[in-house]
C-alpha cells in the first residue's frame, strides 16, 4: 500500500473543523498554459460573504473550461493563497483520483446554495 493509499492517522474533530470546505459554482474557466503541469484557471462563486475566489486545478484529463462553467464544486477556502505561474490560487478545489490517478472533481449530487459548509 502506498502512502497515498494508506489511511491518515487519527484526527481530533476540532482539527477537522479547522478545514473550511464550502460549495461554490464555477463562473469562469480558462486554459492555464503557464502552469508547469496541465491545469485550468477557475473562478468559483461561493456567495456572500466569500464571493468569487480563484483556483488552479490540474483537471485537464477529464474536463475542459467549457464543461466546468456552471458546475458546482467543493473547495477548501481557508488555505493561504498560492502563486502558480503568475496566477494567485485562493482556494483548493477538491477531487479524487480515478484508476489512472487523474483528478475527478468532488461535487454535491444535488444543486445546493453557494457557500454551504461541508459537515
Amino acid at each position: 500500500m502506498t502512502e497515498a493509499q494508506a489511511p491518515a492517522g487519527e484526527l481530533a474533530v476540532a482539527d477537522f473543523l479547522k478545514v473550511d470546505v464550502r460549495v461554490g459554482r464555477v463562473v469562469r474557466a480558462e486554459p492555464f498554459p503557464e502552469a508547469r503541469k496541465p491545469a485550468i484557471k477557475l473562478w468559483v462563486d461561493f456567495g456572500e460573504p466569500l464571493g468569487v475566489k480563484r483556483s488552479s486545478a490540474q483537471v485537464t484529463a477529464h474536463y475542459d473550461p467549457a464543461t466546468l462553467t456552471g458546475r458546482q464544486v467543493l473547495a477548501v477556502v481557508n488555505f493561504p493563497p498560492k502563486r502558480i505561474g503568475g496566477f494567485t490560487s485562493e482556494v483548493l478545489v477538491l477531487g479524487v483520483p480515478d484508476e489512472a490517478g487523474e483528478v475527478v472533481l468532488v461535487r454535491p449530487d444535488a444543486d445546493v446554495p453557494p457557500g454551504g459548509r461541508l459537515h
